[in-house]
């Protein structure tokens, strides 16, 4: 179902307006999987928990399968690895979300976050810069944040 990982990099680099609508989909799936990942990309590794909090949002988001889920989350550990900046993903889902598509992937992002009962500072740093991003307001990340907190139960 995925194309393979160049083609992927190069959808990011030079993105064609005649993309098909399946190419675009698994364009904005996997920029969404990679702005989750990258919550925890400073941890030393992604723990159960917050690997289970990550599956859950593309679950709700995307009508994917479990194997097409571990292949997408595998390719966004993947590329999150080699990411310089976040603007190729966000200008994607600017493109093809929602205002409230956009706060709802803040608040996951923040699900992410708690998802360990820790609240790092780079992961905070990381979800402030993505809503910029996505042009997310500050009252809107705020109430992202407080949702995904008392589902956190913190």
């Amino acid at each position: 179902m995925f194309q393979t990982l160049k083609d992927l990099f190069d959808s990011f680099t030079q993105p064609t307006p005649s993309q098909s609508p399946a190419e675009r989909a698994h364009t904005v799936q996997l920029a969404t999987a990679v702005l989750l990942v990258e919550v925890v990309r400073f941890d030393a590794s992604m723990d159960d928990a917050e690997r289970t909090t990550v599956v859950a949002a593309l679950r709700s988001k995307f009508a994917l399968s479990d194997d097409e889920l571990a292949r997408l989350l595998e390719l966004a550990v993947t590329t999150s690895q080699t990411a310089y900046d976040y603007q190729r993903f966000t200008s994607s889902l600017n493109e093809h979300f929602t205002q409230d598509q956009k706060i709802q992937l803040v608040e996951a992002m923040w699900q992410v976050a708690y998802a360990d009962a820790r609240l790092d500072e780079n992961e905070m740093h990381t979800i402030s810069k993505v809503a910029g991003l996505l042009h997310v307001t500050h009252g809107e990340y705020i109430a992202a944040k407080m949702r995904a907190k008392e589902t956190a139960l913190l």
